[in-house]
């Protein structure tokens, strides 16, 4: 499955894998508990595909950052817990992406990548990273 039908939902923890679509909305299924729920248009929705990480040249879409901690951590978990404190989230983030923006890439938004990442890695999800960049790519070539 690729990042393109995994979603978070602003109130919900974790991540969620879209099921099917519905006249309201769709249906998505928790990534941490299986739960299936009713997603109306009306809630905040980010797929993932679509994120980007602010740098201080351009934004770096989530699936590359991804990829660097994959390369980082040999294809495992993380090494730094989301608990982890600001100073040593913020220490592994810049040895994952160097050019980082610290303005505006917060703590907060650090915790969550390396949930996101660690979610993913435990559903073995992370071997799609370099085949959706390379669908897109030929999508565009067309």
């Amino acid at each position: 499955m690729s990042l393109e039908k995994v979603i978070s939902i602003s109130g919900k923890p974790g991540l969620y894998k879209l099921i099917t679509q519905t006249r309201g909305g769709f249906v998505a299924e928790s990534m941490i508990d299986k739960k299936r729920i009713s997603v109306s248009i009306q809630n905040n929705v980010s797929v993932l595909s679509e994120i980007a990480i602010y740098t201080l040249s351009e934004e770096i879409p989530l699936r590359q950052v991804f990829q660097n901690i994959k390369d980082k951590e040999n294809g495992q978990q993380a090494s730094v817990k989301p608990k982890d404190g600001k100073d040593k989230l913020e220490e592994y983030f810049f040895s994952v992406l160097p050019d980082y923006d610290e303005d505006r890439v917060y703590a907060s938004d650090i915790k969550k990548v390396i949930q996101w990442y660690n979610l993913l890695q435990q559903h073995n999800m992370l071997d799609d990273l370099v085949g959706d960049e390379d669908e897109k790519s030929s999508d565009e070539e067309e």
